[in-house]
């Protein structure tokens, strides 16, 4: 055998080999790389995306947070206010209901002492009419008597 033949074809042999590989086996291989390449940049874009999203959602959640506090504490505030406000109607209530209950006790004393001054005036008309029938039994003259103890009684 001849080295030259030999190296001859192997050197054939080896074309063919690269020619069929470029042909058929690495187009596949450059492929999967690019799709595999592909993939990592979409994976990498979409983490980028997702920790630009969570940076966001931090900071619309401590807004929200934000809001939340201040309207809790504008809720408090109303809250106080009415408190305030109930507590001032409750107040004018119970002085008017006070108001209403001296006025309706000074009325009622009122007339009572309206009844004692007229049963008084009734008791010394009495004791007048006793005392001037013992005074008087001598003359005794029961129509200018009942007369006379009318003007009297009016006159107290």
């Amino acid at each position: 055998m001849n080295i030259n033949a030999t190296l001859l074809g192997q050197t054939i042999m080896f074309v063919m080999f690269v020619w069929f590989c470029m042909k058929y086996i690495w187009p596949p291989i450059t492929n999967a790389m690019g799709e595999r390449a592909k993939k990592i940049a979409d994976g990498l874009a979409a983490g980028e995306r997702g920790k630009n999203e969570l940076e966001l959602a931090t900071k619309r959640s401590v807004e929200i947070l934000h809001d939340a506090k201040h309207k809790a504490a504008e809720i408090i505030a109303q809250a106080e206010s009415r408190a305030g406000q109930i507590i001032d109607e409750a107040k004018t209530g119970a002085k008017q209901e006070s108001e209403r209950i001296l006025t309706g006790a000074k009325a009622e004393i009122d007339q009572e002492v309206y009844r004692a001054r007229e049963a008084l005036r009734d008791q010394v008309a009495a004791l007048a009419v006793a005392g001037a029938e013992k005074i008087l039994r001598a003359e005794v003259n029961a129509a200018k008597h009942a007369e006379l103890l009318k003007t009297i009684q009016a006159e107290l």
